[in-house]
């Protein structure tokens, strides 16, 4: 029994005394449920079932897990907003890249209505492969997320970071000069 004291009469039945101390046991016993909801500190086994009860539209097994987390921590906003623009980026965000997104009558001269062009940019960060499987999720989700009515294009880009070294030499006579432009 529990050391809390017994709620139940003195004539109280055998079956009684045991589904209070039943009870008494599972009251004790330490409740995950904040942990599980979380998605970032969800034990990984537990993710597919979290990602069915917030509605994700597709899931994969072979994600890397911060994709998962990120996708799962994504989608009450996603649905809520689901047919914006905004939903678009934060679709494209959850699977690890960034997105670059001008609608038809942000170009010049402006394109088909309800058209849009999506550039994705792949930054080389961890869990973000470049891969035609990646690419694919991707845009099957913008696909499930876009309006109905809207169409668009889609361009894949490619950001590295790295660092230019310097190197001379002493060379009297000769020299090139170089230029570098960057596009943002």
């Amino acid at each position: 029994m529990s050391s809390v004291p017994s709620l139940l009469p003195p004539n109280a039945t055998p079956l009684e005394r045991a589904v209070e101390a039943a009870e008494a046991l599972v009251l004790r016993m330490e409740m995950l449920h904040a942990l599980l909801k979380d998605p970032y500190r969800c034990p990984e086994k537990f993710l597919p079932w979290l990602a069915w009860e917030l509605s994700l539209d597709t899931w994969d097994s072979n994600w890397p897990l911060r994709i998962k987390r990120q996708r799962i921590a994504s989608a009450i906003d996603i649905q809520r907003h689901k047919g914006t623009v905004g939903s678009v980026r934060d679709v494209i965000e959850s699977f690890g890249g960034s997105v670059v997104i001008r609608e038809w009558w942000e170009t010049s001269p402006p394109g088909l209505p309800h058209s849009f062009e999506l550039l994705l940019i792949l930054s080389g960060r961890p869990g973000v492969e470049a891969s035609a499987k990646y690419v694919e999720d991707v845009i099957a989700e913008v696909n499930r997320t876009k309006p109905v009515r809207s169409h668009f294009t889609f361009t894949q880009g490619a950001e590295f970071a790295g660092e230019i070294g310097l190197a001379g030499a002493i060379r009297p006579a000769v020299y090139r000069r170089m230029t570098m432009t960057t596009e943002e």
